[in-house]
């Protein structure tokens, strides 16, 4: 695998986020390496009323408004971590939502992670991803386009069909088709009749 280039990453955030299925994230820990392939995302386009970016640049949301390929990791509901990637352009913001890893490297460390064993559970949607991949507040506006923690790199290999659907759990712009997945994939997260 090779790290991804800040200019192969589109800057459309839409964009983005199809480029980014298939694509593997890798995360380096002291118990050694994780990786997945990238098969679920939903992307947070500017001006979006569902995205953290609509209330603009706070401290909280601030890696949103990096140049595209920063991560922005928060908390949710008091439990979870999640893990997007920033799009656009610096000061714009925007981002996409890591849903869902097929796990590739370190399997083990991750089943240790979550407390886990089969391979479906366990970075299947965004908090378990943050989890079996140990990503916490302390990686928020991690580059990853450089060396470090944790990285984008190229496909292990390529997709099969990518389709598109509404996002999951959102309550605001509900009915725009910014979720991304690979088709009948079962690392996918969310309902059947949003996996085909």
């Amino acid at each position: 695998m090779r790290r991804l280039r800040r200019a192969e990453l589109p800057v459309d955030t839409e964009a983005l986020a199809r480029f980014l299925i298939g694509k593997t994230l890798v995360r380096e820990a002291p118990e050694g390496r994780t990786s997945g392939r990238i098969v679920e995302a939903e992307a947070y386009v500017p001006g979006d009323a569902s995205g953290h970016a609509y209330v603009g640049e706070t401290e909280r949301n601030r890696s949103l408004f990096l140049r595209r390929g920063h991560a922005y990791v928060y908390f949710i509901y008091g439990m979870h971590f999640c893990v997007n990637v920033s799009g656009e352009r610096p000061g714009v913001g925007a981002g996409v939502l890591l849903r869902a890893l097929e796990p590739l490297e370190g399997i083990p460390i991750m089943e240790a992670r979550r407390r886990a064993h089969r391979a479906t559970d366990l970075a299947r949607g965004p908090g378990r991803l943050a989890e079996a991949m140990a990503i916490d507040r302390a990686l928020d506006g991690v580059d990853l386009c450089a060396r470090g923690p944790l990285w984008l790199a190229s496909e292990a290999r390529p997709p099969g069909r990518v389709a598109k659907s509404v996002r999951i759990g959102i309550s605001k712009e509900t009915a725009r088709l910014l979720r991304f997945y690979e088709a009948g994939n079962p690392h996918v997260s969310g309902p059947p009749a949003l996996r085909r």
